[in-house]
């Protein structure tokens, strides 16, 4: 069994495992370019500005008006001036009243199942108090993607039964409950009936919809198919309109390792990279990541997860009518006609974008009749076509090649080989679709695609004019009609991300300034307002040279497409999560990994991070302290909205 190299999980998403011959988003848009000749004397900024009505309309008066951080290269995060940043909670920060402080030297699996866990990434936010209610309360639904021995135990050496069992107890959700003082700052709550801890080991996960009791989802400690035990690498997520959160599990094909014996099983785990060259050790210690003793074990991953933090003690549900793949997020939007919407990206480079539209209308006065709304619908895949527009290919059993002659006996196959069946009806590879986000109110969803290295040089166009493509790209779909369950939308460019300066001919509005532009769109957030918020993973040694912020976006106008930092995190650090509270006079931003991801190629900071011997100290900022992921709140000094 191959020993996990942590650092190794900064690439995993850019091993491609698509064998298909679709079309990429590149060719497309070349095409797409070429037919647009009467913009060829103008800016590339200009030509994505003109390929979206929103460009054409009137000038509109500026979305954002704060005044940009510096991009500078530091151990230390800056927010906008006139904001604030809180320190909220930070890895190890105890979650209950009786658990015990966090102490390094002292770490083991109990301690860390009280105890917010690792690399924190999305975040929910649901409240619990009316509007101008005082004092304000709320739940936060964190996820918590990866962990990293090296910065995680003192002296580490490699993997122990111990070691294994703790970072198992770091992964998964918290749920927490956070109070609003007089001041206006948010506090955890440790004494909370709301607050739980669901991790990757003893949290009962029930599998539900078409793939649920499905043979292959069966195994020797669970032979009904219907219950998992945990959930493994949550990095993005979402919220319903009935108030549940949705959380992704990304990379879980890390996990898994040894060899599946039947050739077919194993050529169809191929697919979804499993098992991986560099692996978590848990199958050394737990023989549920064996796949050669528990080869279905791994089709029990990657779906989303439904949890209720408003009853903590429910069961969180996996939805498997929304597909098995590498899940960034889930973002939902009530339809004009009642019915949710999920919009997804599986975050792989080549692979897809996908919808999920309920089969029924969300139900306003009854919020547990929509517990199962998710069961019930279609998974859609994204083709965008030459003209501009987007095909939404229907994931369903019996139509076109998804029936038994190709491999498809039954909805619970499509579902559980989701990337197989998007390949067979020519989906159009993407360069690593993130976060989904729609706009709350025109029917424009914002697309994060935040990579490609691996691009051939040859292969280049006006959406991706880098060989590789190391800055990546938004783009902007279209509903017709505002009407998200429509068959056929529209799509045009937004950004395309990277030095605008340079040879790679970014495409920001040209009063972007040096501050503000930036590579790998990541997690974003769509604010009440319609405000575009990015956050980004990837601005490192031979990309940017730069930290990882929170990047705002002018979508409409003729300011469309520049883009002002506002929150630069600390060095090595990615950031994700962006989330508002409703009167968006909060921001919430999970601050990821400090010191670790590419920090050790940046000037000054050359060094591999371990515990002890950090490139930064963050968020104490005290150089006897360890550095740790933390949930940060943002808000304006003079108590108004944030930005």
């Amino acid at each position: 069994m191959t020993c996990f190299d942590p650092a190794s999980l900064n690439d995993v998403d850019d091993i491609a495992t698509n064998p298909s011959t679709n079309a990429h988003l590149d060719a497309v848009v070349q095409r797409v370019m070429t037919r647009r000749r009467f913009i060829g004397g103008l800016s590339l900024a200009t030509a994505g500005c003109l390929a979206s009505p929103h460009a054409l309309a009137s000038p509109a008066r500026p979305a954002f008006s704060f005044d940009e951080v510096s991009n500078a290269l530091t151990p230390d995060d800056a927010v906008a001036p006139g904001h604030e940043r809180q320190v909220l909670i930070r890895w190890g920060d105890p979650i209950f009243d009786d658990a015990p402080e966090f102490d390094i030297d002292a770490q083991t699996a109990e301690r860390q199942a009280r105890q917010f866990g690792f690399n924190n990434d999305y975040v929910g936010f649901v409240p619990l108090s009316a509007p101008g209610e005082t004092p304000a309360r709320a739940l936060l639904c964190v996820n918590h993607e990866y962990t990293n021995p090296l910065v995680m135990f003192p002296d580490y050496s490699g993997p122990t039964a111990q070691t294994a069992a703790i970072e198992k107890a770091a992964h998964g959700i918290s749920v927490i409950e956070i109070v609003q003082d007089t001041q206006g700052a948010w506090q955890v709550r440790r004494d909370s009936g709301y607050n739980r801890r669901i991790m990757a080991e003893g949290s009962p996960i029930v599998l539900t919809g078409p793939a649920a009791g499905h043979a292959r989802l069966k195994t020797a400690d669970d032979p009904t198919g219907r219950l998992v035990q945990g959930t493994l690498n949550n990095c993005g997520g979402g919220m319903t309109p009935w108030g549940t959160t949705l959380h992704a599990e990304e990379n879980f094909n890390v996990y898994f390792d040894g060899k599946v014996k039947d050739g077919e099983a194993a050529a169809r785990l191929a697919r979804y990279h499993i098992p991986a060259p560099r692996t978590y050790p848990w199958a050394r210690y737990d023989s549920r990541f064996d796949l050669s003793v528990n080869p279905n074990e791994a089709n029990r991953y990657g779906w989303i997860v439904e949890l209720d933090p408003t009853d903590p003690k429910s069961i969180p549900r996996k939805r498997t009518a929304l597909g098995r793949f590498k899940h960034e997020g889930a973002q939902c939007i009530q339809n004009k006609d009642g019915r949710v919407v999920v919009y997804m990206g599986d975050d792989q480079r080549f692979d897809y974008v996908y919808r999920f539209v309920s089969e029924k209308a969300v139900n306003p006065h009854d919020r547990k009749a929509n517990f199962d709304l998710l069961d019930h619908g279609t998974l859609s895949v994204a083709r965008f076509n030459d003209d501009g527009s987007l095909d939404w290919l229907p994931l369903v059993f019996g139509q076109g090649p998804l029936t038994p002659e190709n491999g498809f006996a039954s909805q619970a196959d499509v579902l559980i080989d989701t990337r197989l069946a998007a390949d067979a009806l020519g989906a159009t590879k993407m360069d690593r679709p993130e976060d989904v986000e729609p706009h709350p109110s025109d029917g424009r969803v914002f697309v994060m695609l935040t990579r490609n290295k691996k691009r051939d040089n040859g292969d280049t166009n006006a959406a991706n004019p880098r060989g590789p493509n190391r800055g990546g790209h938004i783009v902007e779909l279209q509903a017709p009609q505002r009407d998200h369950g429509a068959a056929r939308f529209t799509w045009s460019l937004l950004v395309e991300c990277g030095l605008p300066a340079s040879a790679s001919r970014a495409g920001f509005h040209p009063s972007t300034s040096e501050d503000g532009w930036f590579v790998s769109p990541d997690n974003c957030a769509v604010d009440a307002d319609g405000r575009l918020w990015v956050a980004t993973d990837g601005n490192k040694a031979g990309t940017s040279d730069r930290n990882d912020g929170v990047f705002a976006i002018e979508t409409q106008g003729s300011q469309r497409g520049r883009s002002r930092l506002f929150y630069r995190g600390p060095v090595g650090a990615e950031i994700t999560g962006p989330v508002f509270s409703p009167d968006l006079k909060t921001l919430f931003v999970s601050v990821q990994h400090p010191g670790t991801a590419g920090a050790r190629k940046l000037p000054g900071f050359e060094r591999r991070a371990r515990v002890g011997d950090m490139p930064t100290s963050w968020p104490s900022n005290d150089p006897n302290e360890h550095a740790r992921s933390a949930v940060i709140a943002i808000r304006r000094t003079d108590g108004g909205k944030v930005g």
